[in-house]
């Protein structure tokens, strides 16, 4: 996905195809390569494909812009005010699906639909809360390995990531104050208040959003659909991308 990374003063984002605006939301411990088979798949369907890189590890301080679901959410919506993109398909996952959460109860009228995946908004179980063995690379491997159904999904390459993310303070202390967060933002009371047609795509075996989580949603959101995916865990777009193209294409044809 680096191969089409534009850089710009203000955004770095991944932009891929023509057409109807949908826009990627990465989770707490995202890159650009967990969408690669999705923008891949609708870059040729008729979508121009957004992934903005969300500020999760930039700046020097702990500030609210950077380390809250809401300023996360504020930095999302400047992105889609600067690039002039109006009725957006917004996908997310874990983090990313709690942004696209409160997006929806501040610019509803602004999305065309909404997927959620492993969204963290209600519960999550994840690696972001607390690091008291982080300098342990087989204790990170092995939280890693948690959040997939096949723990070869979890490369070293993707386990080298995460463990130089959490062995940096600074990037460190960020991820706690988001996870933090998250835990404190939970949206069940406003979820009802929620009308944007949505896509809930569930690994079967999601060890950190279980499965009650998505049958939550499914009940609190009342224009939502529910899918689940077996073999799977809190990334279907990555464990099983083609599963997962397949049943948000035909969502999206339904609406």
């Amino acid at each position: 996905m680096r191969e089409y990374l534009i850089e710009e003063k203000e955004f770095s984002y991944v932009k891929k195809g023509e057409g109807e605006p949908m826009v990627l939301l990465h989770g707490l411990f995202g890159t650009l390569s967990n969408w690669t088979h999705v923008v891949e798949h609708f870059s040729k369907k008729g979508y121009c494909v957004y992934i903005p890189l969300l500020p999760i590890y930039e700046g020097k301080t702990l500030d609210k812009v950077h380390t809250s679901v809401e300023g996360l959410t504020d930095f999302v919506t400047h992105f889609l005010e600067a690039k002039q993109l109006k009725k957006v398909h917004m996908v997310g996952n874990s983090l990313g699906g709690h942004i696209a959460l409160v997006y929806a109860l501040k610019h509803g009228d602004n999305l065309k639909s909404m997927c959620l995946t492993g969204s963290s908004g209600l519960f999550e179980a994840g690696l972001g809360s607390t690091f008291p063995r982080r300098q342990d690379r087989k204790y990170v491997k092995e939280r890693v390995e948690y959040t997939f159904y096949d723990p070869r999904t979890a490369t070293k390459a993707l386990v080298d990531e995460v463990f130089a993310i959490i062995n940096n303070r600074l990037k460190a202390l960020r991820i706690i104050h988001i996870a933090r967060n998250a835990q404190r933002t939970n949206l069940r009371d406003q979820l009802p208040n929620i009308s944007t047609p949505t896509c809930l795509i569930w690994g079967l075996n999601d060890n950190i959003t279980p499965p009650y989580v998505a049958h939550e949603f499914h009940k609190l959101l009342p224009n939502a659909k529910l899918y689940f995916i077996d073999e799977c865990g809190h990334a279907p777009m990555m464990e099983q991308p083609q599963r997962f193209n397949e049943v948000l294409e035909n969502f999206l044809k339904q609406l």
